[in-house]
């Protein structure tokens, strides 16, 4: 799939949200759900690795595989792997190909959402008192009234969602997928917000050319990082991520920390 292609449905997901709530809101959902979806289908591609050494043909045969697993005497190897892997194990009923073939079934549940995002946010060891998942859904309240006055509108809203993002698989992207799925919504939050808009998002274009300036005559000098306290958002490629946090946004946090499971 085209980048153009990947960005219209993102887009199109959030027309869903965006007549019964504004930008600054329904982009916690959105980017919660986007954050869901590359973790699930990353897992689905890693557990038909693990257990056959190869790539799947889709998202679905790994699904198939994976409950196959679950059945199976392999079940608590493959999750220990899963685990030292990438830090959690969504059960195969709680990925999101898992809950889209049951919202197609009409057996499809927030409470099965509930706990796909929770079998992430207490996966792992805690590190210096912290697990790295670790409230990455904390804004994404499924209860919300914004989604919806009952739980049965709240399914239907989150189900809407969930179908327009059902077609993307992530894994078919380069390393890059999440950052770039991130940076186009970001943008178009903040286009749709202007009131904040240069409280989360500064255009890479120009994050590139803040950069270049500050860094110009300074190429043989050992890397370093520059950030804008004002703007909260960081300017530089960093390296080292899985040991040196970067400074910014909560959003950037959370993109950061999903980066660690690519």
């Amino acid at each position: 799939m085209a980048s153009q292609e990947l960005n219209q449905a993102l887009w199109n997901a959030a027309n869903v949200m965006r007549s019964t709530m504004s930008a600054d809101e329904y982009k916690d959902y959105l980017l919660g759900m986007i954050f869901y979806k590359y973790l699930s289908d990353r897992q689905l591609y890693a557990v038909v690795d693990l257990l056959e050494d190869r790539q799947p043909e889709s998202l679905d045969e790994a699904q198939k595989l994976y409950e196959e697993a679950r059945q199976s005497e392999a079940w608590d190897d493959l999750k220990a792997e899963l685990e030292a892997n990438y830090s959690f194990a969504i059960e195969p009923q709680y990925t999101f190909t898992a809950l889209y073939n049951e919202i197609n079934n009409k057996t499809f549940t927030t409470d099965h959402l509930r706990q796909a995002m929770r079998d992430i946010e207490q996966g792992g060891e805690a590190i210096r008192g912290q697990k790295l998942y670790e409230d990455l859904f904390e804004d994404f309240d499924i209860d919300s009234k914004s989604l919806g006055t009952t739980p049965a509108k709240r399914n239907a809203m989150l189900s809407d969602v969930m179908k327009e993002l059902a077609h993307i698989d992530f894994t078919q992207y380069g390393a890059d997928a999440l950052g770039d799925a991130y940076e186009y919504l970001i943008g178009q939050f903040a286009a749709g917000s202007g009131k904040k808009a240069g409280e989360f998002y500064t255009p890479q274009a120009v994050s590139e050319l803040i950069t270049r300036i500050v860094t110009k005559g300074k190429e043989g000098e050992a890397a370093f990082s520059i950030y804008d306290k004002i703007i909260a958002y960081l300017i530089q490629p960093y390296e080292g991520t899985k040991t040196s946090k970067p400074y910014g946004i909560r959003g950037f946090e959370v993109f950061w920390r999903c980066g660690g499971a690519a």
